[in-house]
């Protein structure tokens, strides 16, 4: 009966939703995402803190239209917001960034590593990045700025490089039947259409992009993590590399647990071994621990698994992304 009444319940909330379309207040099902950012105590009761801020998704500078819920910040948006309010308190003496994301676009990516960075450098804060199950591409670009980068045992990592993606839908208009007119004012205004396929000099322009995009981010990791020639050739392929390996090249400095990178934070700023281990939440969650997500990003609550993180890439554009990650 219970569960006939809670089906009913949902089933009458859509159709309300359905008939009032636009008009619909927003609701706060899932909680309220536009809360104040409270601090909840996760571990210890000593003085200083390690603040604990998770990134998880495609990197996204775009809000993200959500099921029931509307349009969601984007993770640049919310990162940002996170260590603005981060800065306001003289105790935290660490951040520990927990990464789980394949990457995403390049100035999403750039503008978190710009924005972390910055943090960083006005406040003195010390930072750990704790790779979860994937750290790749942007994902990876992000976790640059911190002082000491530690990967879990089965994390995937590398994948240093840049991919140009855009769809195509030549061979289906060609099945049936359709084509686009197109007026232009110069030779290559149209260069990456969908709607016909590159020129040998369009090629090579889109590579030089690609090759001035990947420029950058190896310039930062020689900046950051100063590899030897042969350390950079095998990062230079782009491919992704498990943690033994990665750490093996000089991508990470440490291969551990969440529980290790917590020690290791605590240290690198000199704290005692009982020091604060907090997070900032909009709305309080039960039975909270350092596994838990301090917000929710870009592929959270699609209806379909990997749907929303799909939708992330389907528009043109250049990212630092592994895209075999996505929807997984």
């Amino acid at each position: 009966m219970n569960k006939r009444f809670r089906v009913g319940s949902i089933v009458l909330i859509m159709t309300i939703l359905a008939i009032a379309g636009c008009s619909v207040p927003r609701i706060t099902l899932f909680g309220d995402r536009d809360a104040p950012l409270k601090e909840y105590t996760l571990q210890g009761s000593g003085r200083g803190k390690v603040l604990v801020l998770s990134i998880d998704g495609t990197i996204s500078e775009k809000p993200e239209e959500k099921f029931l819920r509307g349009k969601e910040p984007s993770t640049v948006q919310q990162v940002a917001a996170y260590l603005k309010h981060a800065e306001q308190d003289p105790e935290i003496k660490t951040l520990l960034l927990k990464i789980n994301s394949p990457g995403g676009t390049v100035t999403a990516s750039d503008i978190l590593y710009h924005e972390i960075s910055a943090y960083k450098k006005r406040t003195g804060v010390k930072i750990v990045a704790v790779m979860m199950n994937v750290a790749a591409s942007g994902g990876y670009y992000i976790a640059l700025p911190a002082d000491h980068i530690m990967a879990h045992p089965t994390t995937v990592t590398g994948s240093v490089g840049v991919i140009f993606l855009r769809p195509m839908v030549t061979g289906l208009m060609e099945k049936v039947g359709l084509s686009v007119a197109v007026n232009r004012s110069g030779e290559q205004k149209d260069m990456g259409s969908p709607f016909r396929s590159p020129t040998d000099e369009e090629v090579a322009i889109f590579q030089g992009l690609i090759d001035g995009l990947a420029k950058r981010f190896l310039d930062l990791v020689m900046q950051h993590r100063r590899l030897q020639p042969d350390q950079l050739a095998r990062v230079t392929s782009a491919r992704i590399f498990l943690a033994p390996q990665a750490q093996e090249l000089g991508l990470v400095d440490q291969i551990g647990y969440l529980d290790d990178a917590i020690v290791k934070a605590k240290a690198i700023a000199g704290l005692p071994a009982d020091a604060r281990v907090i997070a900032f939440r909009r709305q309080e969650k039960e039975d909270d621990t350092i596994y838990n997500p301090a917000i929710q990003y870009s592929g959270g609550n699609a209806i379909l698994p990997g749907l929303a993180q799909l939708q992330a890439v389907a528009e043109a554009d250049f990212y630092y992304i592994w895209p075999a990650a996505l929807g997984q």
